[in-house]
């Protein structure tokens, strides 16, 4: 199968989304399908570099969202290319601009367009006009529209589900969540990023790891740690990323008079993410956005314990002790991480996590994503079967 992606955000950028639509890449690649990444330029890939299968259009940063791109040109070469290609199916990761192209490529080709909605965009409103110019109501509409004639939605997670439903999405829906590839967590050869940071080894250390984003709540998980620190005086705490909310919290931690308690790392590279869950004892999380929640199995796969904020998904997710623990008060939060940081090792369920892991693997994603394929292109037939021999015959 020729598989069209399109996505407005791809790597080197680093977001959940652009990790989702890689492990996707590859694993359909590893079942023997052609996959074809439609994208954004960006400042980052030297254009002089050869990137296989990877096709750039002129794009430009996102208003109040600079770290991401748009495209502003390319409707027709995209098109051009997809024919060439011959594509018998297309799968957009973005509602708008290459989204858009996606769309008007599937339409002209007269093949299935699929699409995952990634971003829970009520979350976001704050980055357009501080959130006075678009409300929950024109999300709706932005989303309906969108998701308007394709041949499938693909929603991460119960919580995506729940909310197209709300949105009043007519198109066939299925959850499939995104699969992590958890071997590339459980390496053997396992650096000793502790040294790196001058941390000795028997120092408790709290990760968290993820955009530095207003609605991740990682101030939360900051204004929390003297209240750790009482009962355990000498845990760190690491925050890893990079993003428009970093300078606020730095501010917060010299404010707070943690500077020597709280590490920022600053973007790190993608191979060297197992590294960092490997060097912390607990991983914590407060953010409410998610739609997908990858740091939560990489966390799993590397052997950590998880306190992260209640919802049906992380209920679901952290189901035993063994394996995590959900909050919903700042108290709830400390109980946990000191519960983990004293006596982790009492909570213990290999098989358990065994399981789980195996539930989120990336080859059951790929499965997944290309039966979805396949009954897709038969909703598609089914749907524009006359009209297509109609237009043949004519």
């Amino acid at each position: 199968m020729n598989i069209g992606l399109f996505t407005d955000t791809y790597y080197p950028q680093v977001s959940g989304v652009a990790t989702s639509i890689k492990t996707l890449r590859e694993q359909l690649e590893r079942q023997g399908h052609n996959v074809y990444i439609f994208t954004t330029t960006d400042p980052n890939v030297n254009k002089s570099v050869y990137e296989r299968n990877i096709f750039r259009f002129t794009s430009i940063p996102f208003v109040s969202f600079t770290d991401r791109r748009i495209a502003v040109r390319g409707l027709f070469q995209a098109y051009q290319v997809a024919k060439k290609l011959e594509l018998d199916i297309v799968h957009t990761q973005t509602e708008f601009s290459m989204g858009l192209i996606g769309k008007f490529v599937a339409k002209s080709l007269k093949i299935p367009c699929v699409h995952t909605y990634h971003t829970m965009y009520e979350d976001y409103l704050h980055y357009v006009a501080k959130g006075k110019l678009l409300k929950p109501t024109h999300v709706k509409v932005m989303t309906r529209t969108y998701c308007e004639n394709m041949s499938g939605i693909i929603a991460p997670s119960t919580r995506v589900l729940d909310k197209l439903t709300a949105y009043e999405v007519k198109e066939p829906i299925k959850i499939i969540s995104t699969g992590v590839d958890v071997t590339k967590f459980q390496q053997k050869e396992i650096k000793n990023y502790r040294k790196k940071y001058n941390l000795d080894e028997n120092t408790p250390l709290i990760l968290t790891l993820s955009r530095l984003a207003f609605e991740k709540d990682i101030d939360r998980l900051i204004n929390s740690l003297p209240a750790i620190k009482d009962k355990i005086p000498n845990v760190k705490m690491m925050i890893c990323g990079d993003g428009p909310a970093r300078e606020s919290l730095e501010q917060q931690v010299r404010e707070m008079g943690l500077v020597s308690d709280v590490i920022f790392t600053g973007e790190i590279k993608n191979d060297e993410v197992p590294h960092y869950y490997h060097m912390a004892d607990v991983f914590v999380s407060a953010s409410v956005s998610e739609s997908q929640g990858l740091t939560y199995i990489e966390a799993l796969a590397a052997g950590l314990k998880i306190v992260t904020t209640h919802s049906p998904y992380t209920d679901e997710l952290l189901d035993n002790p063994s394996l995590g623990i959900t909050f919903d008060t700042p108290k709830e939060y400390v109980d946990s991480v000191v519960m983990y940081l004293i006596d982790g090792d009492s909570y213990q369920d290999v098989e358990l996590r065994k399981k789980k892991l195996s539930e989120s693997s990336a080859a059951i994603f790929g499965e997944r994503i290309v039966a979805f394929y396949h009954s897709s292109q038969e909703y598609y037939l089914r749907k524009n079967g006359e009209t297509s021999h109609s237009s043949e015959i004519g």
